[in-house]
């Protein structure tokens, strides 16, 4: 497992919903969309921002007649959420520890 860090990238809310929903299996580009609940123009906005970092890739294949874009974390995008959440969880243990 990668060593927890806190990545500034994937912790923007709607980049992290993004990379939690992808974190399961690659999706099509609506059905994030309606997941996260954003439109069209926001989901794309923070796809290409993953995609430029490596985290996400994107690809355009036919499904049912009509063109559709499917999206999936990267080898590198499942490290950097993986190393992520665990720096979350790490920071929530200490808040924990101090509110004992």
């Amino acid at each position: 497992m990668t060593a927890p860090v806190f990545d500034p990238l994937i912790h923007a809310p709607g980049r992290l919903q993004i990379c939690a929903v992808l974190s399961a299996a690659e999706a099509e580009f609506a059905m994030v969309r309606d997941t996260i609940k954003v439109s069209d123009s926001v989901l794309s906005k923070h796809v290409k921002a993953l995609e430029e970092a490596g985290y996400v890739a994107v690809r355009k294949a036919p499904f049912e007649g009509r063109q559709r874009t499917w999206l999936s974390m990267t080898s590198a995008g499942k490290k950097a959420f993986a190393a992520h959440v665990a720096e979350l969880e790490r920071l929530v243990k200490i808040t924990a520890e101090l509110t004992v």
